[in-house]
């Protein structure tokens, strides 16, 4: 069955083509498309297109298919185009001429924003709900080892004093920027769309605050042709927030593995998280963390595809919107994952014992020193000059015992504060 069929059969081949693989993606979005539906009968109702006898036949149908999306037994066969159109039929079989009537003031166009739209919502929230639990985890991680030494470093170079309790924060405190990119996103995708139907309105007298509030929505898109033109520009701006969010967590997940490398050995984590090698058995591969950075990166480079799909694209629909779906959709299901098996792993860091007294960790001090010796009286050039000397004629001892007091460094991480910032 398809929406659009005038009873004119078409070519196979092309039929394969231009459906895809809708048939799979759409599951996903099945329960919103019951929503909206239940939302957009009530409205015709109240405007007279239905009477209360055909609303209530249609919502009890509508009731027993998201009951079936629920419970995992809604498919939607080769014979159907997509989810709107095995909906539709699906009430037309069990109710006749009243199931007929589901589609009008509507199209399939504004079926599929509106559906995008709840299912973008839904998830958003819970991808900020688990990105809150990952910041934190994190959090707590940052007080347990808050007094654990960890070299830091740039260039790759060792460079000056940190801690385990500055390194978990820090990445805590990113994704706070992160939730913010997602609140926008929700905010965008948090307007209304339907009755916008092919991209100019309805000659119906269509209630859309009535679907507005019914939905949840916080408000609607007004301009009709302004709902259709957010098809592309919506998947673009979730795609931004979600590079920002996965570039975080494969920046950690590298740390993580370079970490848990020989040379470093700052961390580890049970056997039980870790892989071996098929021919060396001291192997203990962090597979999870790469596998995490490779998805990630993978999340990173779909606002390029967004953009690419939609940028020259003039108003009105186009079928190109069609290839939308699968990618943002494969991604919010991949992030949801991660952050869950992030969550999970970095649970079970094992924080290892760093000596700072090895001879490869002599010069992470030197800046400290250098301050010692302003605050006694010497210009910052002159004691840079003297420990500069120190060091390169080997006569450098370094003094380990200066403290960090301002907010946000080593021993002062303002834990507190990072937590009160994370957007409610």
């Amino acid at each position: 069955m398809k929406l659009w069929d005038k009873g004119i059969s078409i070519d196979k081949k092309i039929e394969q083509f231009t459906v895809g693989n809708d048939r799979e993606i759409d599951i996903h979005i099945a329960k919103y498309d019951v929503i909206a539906s239940k939302a957009h009968a009530k409205m015709l109702e109240s405007i007279g297109i239905l009477t209360s006898e055909e609303l209530e036949k249609l919502l009890g149908g509508l009731d027993i298919l998201a009951n079936e999306i629920e419970t995992g037994t809604f498919e939607i066969e080769a014979q159907f185009e997509d989810v709107h159109s095995k909906i539709e039929f699906e009430l037309t079989k069990s109710l006749g001429d009243v199931g007929k009537k589901i589609h009008t003031a509507r199209s399939r166009n504004d079926q599929v924003l509106v559906a995008c739209h709840l299912y973008y919502k839904e998830n958003l929230k819970l991808i900020q709900t688990k990105t809150k639990t990952l910041f934190d985890t994190l959090l707590d991680l940052a007080e347990t080892y808050k007094d654990k030494v960890l070299p830091g470093y740039t260039h790759l170079q060792v460079a000056m004093p940190s801690s385990f309790g500055l390194w978990f924060s820090a990445y805590a405190e990113l994704m706070i920027d992160d939730v913010y990119l997602l609140n926008a996103a929700l905010k965008t995708v948090d307007q209304n769309p339907l009755g916008s139907a092919a991209g100019y309105g309805s000659s119906f007298p269509i209630d859309r605050e009535l679907t507005t509030k019914a939905m949840g929505f916080t408000t609607l898109k007004y301009n009709v042709v302004a709902a259709q033109m957010g098809r592309g520009k919506n998947e673009r701006t979730i795609a931004a927030a979600f590079g920002s969010l996965c570039n975080t967590l494969s920046r950690f997940a590298m740390d993580v593995c370079l970490y848990m490398s020989q040379n470093f050995n700052f961390v580890s984590f049970p056997d039980e998280l870790t892989t071996g090698s098929s021919i060396m058995p001291h192997k203990k591969n962090p597979d999870v963390f790469e596998l995490i950075r490779g998805k990630c990166n993978k999340i990173q480079a779909l606002q390029t595809e967004m953009i690419l799909i939609t940028n020259n694209l003039p108003s009105g629909y186009h079928r190109d919107f069609q290839l939308l779906k699968e990618n943002i959709i494969a991604a919010f299901e991949d992030l949801k994952d991660i952050l869950d098996v992030f969550n999970f792993s970095i649970q079970q860091i094992i924080v290892k014992d760093v000596d700072i007294h090895d001879d490869k960790y002599k010069y992470l001090f030197t800046v400290d020193n250098i301050n010692t010796l302003v605050v006694e009286g010497q210009t910052f050039r002159e004691a840079y000059q003297k420990i500069g000397g120190q060091v390169q004629d080997g006569t450098y001892v370094p003094d380990t015992s200066k403290k960090h007091t301002h907010l946000g460094s080593i021993h002062n991480l303002s834990l507190d504060k990072i937590r009160d910032k994370f957007p409610s």
